[in-house]
C-alpha cells in the first residue's frame, strides 16, 4: 500500500499522461499500468471519464467546414508570393524606370542631339561660306591645307546614283595618299542604301591630301552629294 504522499504523486502522474493514453502514444506496459490505476482509483478514473466524453464530443463534432472564400484567398496568396520572385521584381523596376529616369534621360539626350546638331550646322556654315583658294596659287610651306576633291574612279558618276532622301553633306577623313578611310554623315539621309552608295563612291573617289607646312597629312574634307555634283 502507497501512503497519502506517494499515491497523490502517482496519480498527478498518471493524469498527466491521460491525453497520450488516450491516444494510443504509450507503450503496452505504461497503458497497463495507468489501467490498473484507474481500476482502483475512483477520483482518477472518474477525471479520466471527463476526457472520453469530451474525445467523444470532439469527434461528433466533425471537420470543421472550410471559408467560402478558402479558394480565394489561396489565389490571393498565390499572386502575392509570385509578385516576390526575381522575375516580377525586375518587372517592376523597370516600370519605375520607365515612369521616373527614362523621360529625364530622354530630355537630356534630345538637349545633347540639338546641340550637336547645332554645332554641326555652324561648323557646314562656316566651311561653306569660305572662299575657295584659287587654282592657280601655290601651296604656302608655312600654312595647313585642307583635302581638295580630285576625281573618282568609279565606273558612270554621281547622277547615275539616285539620291532619295535629297542632298547629302559628309565630312570624309582622308588621309595621307588621298584615299579616304573613314567618313560621317552630317545631314541628309542614314539608311542603309544611301550608305551603301556613299561608301562604294568614297571608296573610289581620289583627293589631294591635306599638307602641313608641305607635307601631306590626314585631313577632313566636307562633301555635298545632290545627285549630280562632287563638292570637296
Amino acid at each position: 500500500m502507497l501512503d497519502w504522499g506517494g499515491r497523490v504523486s502517482q496519480c498527478k502522474s498518471v493524469r498527466a499522461q491521460f491525453s497520450s493514453y488516450l491516444d494510443g502514444a504509450l507503450t503496452g506496459v505504461a497503458m497497463q499500468a495507468i489501467a490498473r490505476h484507474l481500476e482502483e482509483c475512483s477520483e482518477c478514473d472518474a477525471e479520466f471519464d471527463g476526457w472520453r466524453r469530451m474525445q467523444r464530443a470532439l469527434v461528433n463534432l466533425g471537420p470543421a467546414p472550410a471559408p467560402p472564400d478558402l479558394a480565394l484567398r489561396l489565389r490571393v496568396a498565390l499572386s502575392q508570393e509570385h509578385a516576390k520572385t526575381a522575375q516580377n521584381r525586375l518587372a517592376i523596376w523597370k516600370v519605375r524606370w520607365q515612369n521616373t529616369i527614362a523621360p529625364f534621360l530622354l530630355q537630356a539626350s534630345a538637349g545633347f542631339a540639338s546641340t550637336i546638331i547645332l554645332v554641326g550646322t555652324v561648323a557646314l556654315l562656316v566651311g561653306t561660306l569660305a572662299v575657295p583658294e584659287p587654282a592657280s596659287a601655290r601651296d604656302d610651306s608655312s600654312t595647313t591645307t585642307s583635302p581638295r576633291f580630285l576625281y573618282s574612279t568609279l565606273s558612270g558618276d554621281a547622277s547615275s546614283i539616285d539620291w532619295k532622301g535629297g542632298s547629302v553633306v559628309v565630312e570624309a577623313y582622308v588621309d595621307g595618299q588621298g584615299r579616304v578611310y573613314d567618313y560621317r554623315i552630317v545631314s541628309g539621309a542614314h539608311d542603309e542604301a544611301t550608305r551603301g552608295q556613299l561608301e562604294d563612291l568614297l571608296l573610289f573617289s581620289v583627293f589631294q591630301p591635306a599638307r602641313s607646312f608641305g607635307q601631306p597629312v590626314r585631313g577632313i574634307a566636307v562633301l555635298s552629294f545632290s545627285g549630280v555634283s562632287v563638292q570637296g
